[in-house]
């Protein structure tokens, strides 16, 4: 019995959709109209048709895989073979098919996409922008007519306006006729006599414009904003493609944004954070007071609640996490060594004994920051 798996290059589970892919790929290069008037090559081609109409046949594939063998002697054309995707693999063309009609010559313009840069302050609270695009814009010349002024299109006459054209196509099963796009006018059933200078026939040049956009408030890197209409003019004035705007945050020299809150470390004397203080905090609103408490521990975290990043589309804002960092004084001469050893002695804290202190997650949490570079 034939081996069709083997005609088709397949093994014996694979699924339809490779049956199908192995079938047209073989079919255009032994069709006859690519490998040439070959009786070899015509007979491999009957071959591989008969393959696939069993293998693409659900029932004859199951009755073929159980001894029988469905393809009948004149062979090739039972339920599985599909007739119209052969004359789509071979001629790109529909078989005995209506035309279509013209297709339009003005179709929709491409998106772009463009980096819009912030500074935290103005993804924090939203801006108003100005921002330029280098796009197509309908031609000023012809208004997307592509002609030039004072002319039109034309009717083609090798299809009469349908776009399409009609031949009859030879091939093993005899003759058929096929439809395809005309040649002449690309399928648009006009042609363009006069093209427009200005544009060269496109409908559209390339501009530079300004546009204006608001930009709300919670925005971060990746953020994209959908800007409808400010595309590119399509083809022969066609409707215009989306402006898409990519927020790209700058880094900010005090301050870390995590979401829409923001983190700072703010620097201290021992002494100040033993004995408390108020110190003033540059922060996106303005200066604001920061109260240190007397006996305040390095690490800890002071929060200042809404002087964080605007929540985008909900309103509110994040917090600002003050991080204090406890700056440990190096004597600078003997009389503040002195000092030391007295507060030493009057703490009982001339040989103190180191001791492991409990796992601190939020210990953890900053090294692991530190070493991702955060």
């Amino acid at each position: 019995m034939t081996d069709y798996y083997e005609i088709l290059g397949v093994q014996r589970d694979a699924t339809p959709e490779q049956i199908k892919k192995a079938y047209r790929r073989l079919a255009r290069e032994l069709h006859p109209d690519v490998a040439g008037a070959d009786p070899a090559t015509e007979e491999r081609f009957k071959d591989v048709s008969r393959a696939y109409d069993v293998l693409g046949n659900a029932e004859k594939r199951r009755a073929y895989d159980m001894g029988a063998d469905p393809s009948s002697p004149g062979g090739g054309m039972g339920g599985g073979f599909g007739f119209q995707d052969i004359f789509e693999t071979f001629f790109g063309a529909t078989a005995g098919g209506q035309p279509r009609g013209p297709a339009p010559r003005a179709r929709r313009g491409q998106d772009a996409l463009v980096r819009l840069d912030l500074d935290l302050a103005e993804a924090a609270f939203g801006v108003h922008k100005e921002v330029q695009v280098d796009t197509a814009v309908l031609c000023p010349t012809c208004g997307g007519t592509c002609c030039r002024p004072g002319t039109s299109p034309r009717t083609c006459e090798v299809c009469g306006g349908r776009g399409s054209v009609q031949r009859v196509a030879r091939s093993f099963l005899g003759q058929v006729m096929t439809t395809q796009p005309c040649a002449a006018c690309h399928g648009f059933g006009t042609v363009i006599p006069e093209p427009c200078t200005e544009c060269a026939g496109e409908g559209r040049v390339r501009s530079r414009r300004t546009l204006s956009v608001d930009v709300p408030a919670g925005v971060d890197t990746g953020t994209r904003i959908k800007l409808t209409g400010q595309g590119e003019v399509g083809p022969a004035g066609g409707p215009a493609g989306d402006v898409y705007l990519e927020v790209r945050e700058r880094k900010h020299d005090t301050f870390v944004r995590r979401g829409d809150d923001l983190h700072a470390t703010l620097q201290v004397p021992m002494t100040a954070a033993a004995l408390g203080t108020v110190v003033t905090l540059e922060t996106l609103d303005g200066p604001q007071e920061v109260d240190l408490r007397p006996g305040t521990q390095p690490g800890q975290v002071v929060t200042l609640r809404g002087l964080g990043i605007g929540h985008l589309h909900v309103g509110g804002r994040g917090d600002l996490h003050v991080h204090v960092e406890v700056q440990v004084p190096t004597p600078a001469d003997d009389e503040q060594a002195e000092l030391l050893r007295r507060l030493a002695v009057l703490r009982g804290e001339e040989r103190p004994e180191a001791r492991l202190a409990a796992a601190n997650p939020g210990m953890f949490a900053k090294l692991r920051d530190k070493l991702s570079g955060r």
